[in-house]
């Protein structure tokens, strides 16, 4: 289970709509209870994905790279990763999950996705039909390189 506030879940539906029909990105900052992910902030990031990214994975997703573009891929800048984590480590959060949008189609993990995905944070992502969400899922990467969905609780 992810806990989340109705005010940050609007927050990623927003950047989602904004963003389209590009994915949108971004961070989930907070702590972790025992099993439980709390989510303290949302912080959205912009898209870096370039064709150079697929360089060097295992399997990119697709052997057609023409096609391949913000559409539907994501990256968020190393760069932005390590600052963000120097700043909050005084506020006592972590990066805890990564939020993206699936234009036009489900909120389901990806082979790319789980190309790039990192045990222990949490995936969300925001599904959208013509610009608008019409599903948000999150998921975690198990032990065996597969993802399963997580239940997201609202809180106050």
């Amino acid at each position: 289970m992810i806990y989340l506030s109705g005010t940050q879940l609007q927050q990623i539906e927003t950047h989602a709509q904004k963003t389209y029909p590009e994915e949108c990105c971004g961070l989930l900052l907070g702590t972790i209870e025992g099993d439980h992910p709390q989510v303290i902030e949302v912080r959205e990031t912009d898209n870096n994905w370039t064709p150079e990214i697929i360089e060097g994975l295992e399997n990119p997703g697709s052997s057609d790279h023409q096609h391949l573009s913000r559409k539907n891929r994501f990256s968020i800048d190393p760069y932005i990763l390590l600052q963000v984590q120097k700043e909050i480590r005084d506020r006592n959060l972590n990066i805890i999950g990564i939020y993206h949008s699936h234009p036009d189609h489900p909120a389901i993990p990806s082979a790319f996705d789980r190309e790039v995905a990192w045990p222990d944070y949490s995936y969300i992502i925001a599904s959208l039909r013509k610009g608008k969400v019409t599903e948000i899922k999150s998921w975690k990467l198990q032990e065996n390189n597969q993802f399963v969905p997580e239940k997201i609780i609202i809180v106050a």
